[in-house]
């Protein structure tokens, strides 16, 4: 810190690397495993943070036959089965945070893909743990922002908690013969498909949000959706949306103000025109 509490930057990126530079030797039995890039690995020691080892998280759920076949409203068994995937992951994926002696995962990359007769969850990231230690929580977070999000998050005063997530699948309902003849040759909305979706939007919406409440979270950020048709099923419409649940740990939310390292100002250069004559 330089005078009047403002963040002496050089500093903190100095005192990071050698942090990384004097810190104790891995045992030999296991050493430090991360998909961190160097300034994060470096932006993550100038925040009192360290990684740890590479973490994973898998689950794979079921699908009943004959779910996707045609009918009505909201597929319950496929956003199920969705969900559940999502959950065992994530889970898995903070067992082997504690297993690592870490306080929470960062830079987690979601990877789900449906099928007609399982969907598969794959959750991967960097745990982390503070520099100075500390007792181990019972629930390390999970979070999908990268370590430099994490440590802009941090010197806000909020912290990560968990992952959110929600998931809907909806029947696009047949259209009548009739309707069907009708708009063969037209440009017309197929308010079928479309009603179909905002169904799924909001069912996946307040999931997702209801399962930031459930681990203690106050927003959600960083929200990534997908939507469209089954590619299997094509009278199918699936929605999900996942982000970081936040919560703010400090007495306020604190303003990040950027310090410039490099003087981005053009140097000033006083034209001199004696210059221009002979001699």
């Amino acid at each position: 810190m330089s005078d009047g509490g403002t963040i002496d930057a050089r500093a903190e990126m100095l005192s990071g690397a050698t942090s990384l530079a004097s810190a104790a030797p891995p045992s030999s039995t296991r050493g430090v495993t991360s998909d961190l890039s160097i300034d994060e690995a470096l932006l993550l020691h100038g925040a009192g943070w360290e990684p740890v080892d590479l973490v994973c998280g898998v689950a794979v759920v079921s699908v009943p036959m004959g779910v996707w076949n045609w009918g009505q409203g909201e597929i319950g068994v496929a956003s199920e089965a969705h969900n559940a995937a999502v959950k065992g992951a994530s889970e898995q994926l903070q067992n082997e945070c504690i297993k690592a002696h870490g306080h929470g995962v960062v830079g987690v990359r979601v990877n789900v893909e449906v099928h007609t007769h399982h969907i598969d969850v794959e959750l991967i990231g960097t745990a982390i743990r503070p520099l100075e230690g500390g007792g181990h929580p019972s629930a390390p977070f999970v979070s999908d922002l990268s370590a430099r999000d994490f440590t802009l998050l941090q010197g806000a005063g909020w912290l990560p908690v968990g992952l959110a997530f929600g998931a809907s699948f909806a029947y696009a309902p047949r259209r009548s013969a009739s309707d069907a003849m009708k708009q063969k040759t037209q440009n017309v909305e197929l308010t079928n498909f479309t009603e179909a979706m905002y169904s799924a939007r909001e069912s996946a919406m307040e999931r997702m949000q209801r399962s930031a409440l459930d681990v203690g979270g106050q927003g959600v950020v960083q929200v990534k959706v997908t939507e469209g048709p089954m590619h299997f099923a094509r009278h199918a419409v699936g929605f999900t949306a996942w982000g970081t649940a936040v919560r703010l740990v400090a007495e306020s939310h604190q303003f990040v103000r950027p310090d410039v390292i490099l003087p981005l100002d053009d140097a000033v250069v006083t034209f001199a025109a004696q210059s221009l004559r002979g001699g």
